[in-house]
């Protein structure tokens, strides 16, 4: 994936596009830390600094989240929405997350609440993006209902621990996230999930569900597709 034969540059960047876009991808792909994909690059000959990277995944990061988000085909009609304990620095704070029902990401939000103002504030945020879905699928939570009454009286409602799984199962990879103390601030749980939820998921095919030859071309398919987004980035 890294083609260090290409050295197509940004403006202002010392680095080819292909380095950075391999930065960012290991980084979010894999969960690694910086001084990981540090040494990830120093293996391959390219010397960069942790910090580098980490600038670098700071801005591009969210340039190709925002291509992923801008290629991927209009939401379904049907939503789940759920939140989770997020601690940051020994602080409870929760993660609210939307899919649909094809169980792609449509948007995050880091509270240290969760009442009704957090969720009336989440979902005129996903309403503002994606337009008003047909159902809404949530856990028992009252604070939906109460915000769903507010904003969008019209949606038909559904409240139902074991019909929402698809939510509680999307929330995997961040607890994986709490476990390793990534986070050091609601800022940066919020920066990093809103990208994570857009990148990480185009390289996780449904392997238990594909022959070896359809799982290899799904992932040609996202190494390519991520390249294209690569070239893309802007300065």
């Amino acid at each position: 994936m890294l083609n260090l034969g290409d050295l197509s540059r940004l403006k202002g960047y010392r680095f080819p596009r292909t380095v950075i876009g391999y930065a960012v991808w290991a980084y979010h792909r894999f969960v690694l830390s910086l001084r990981d994909v540090e040494d990830l690059l120093a293996e391959r000959g390219v010397v960069v600094s942790y910090e580098t990277i980490r600038v670098w995944v700071a801005k591009f990061g969210t340039q190709l989240a925002a291509k992923i988000r801008r290629d991927r085909p209009d939401p379904s009609a049907k939503w789940h929405l759920d939140e989770v304990v997020l601690k940051i620095n020994g602080v409870k704070h929760w993660l609210w997350r939307a899919i649909n029902a094809n169980g792609d990401v449509l948007d995050i939000l880091v509270q240290s609440r969760r009442d009704t103002s957090v969720a009336r504030r989440f979902m005129r945020k996903l309403f503002k993006r994606w337009g008003l879905p047909r159902v809404m699928v949530t856990g028992k939570l009252g604070s939906y209902s109460a915000a769903k009454a507010q904003v969008a009286p019209c949606v038909e409602h559904r409240r139902h621990k074991g019909i929402n799984n698809a939510a509680e199962a999307s929330h995997r990879h961040t607890r994986r996230e709490k476990v390793m103390s990534r986070f050091m601030s609601p800022r940066q749980a919020q920066r990093f999930l809103s990208v994570h939820d857009q990148t990480a998921p185009i390289f996780r095919s449904r392997r238990h569900r594909l022959s070896a030859n359809s799982h290899h071309r799904a992932r040609q398919d996202a190494f390519d597709l991520w390249a294209a987004y690569t070239a893309e980035m802007s300065a």
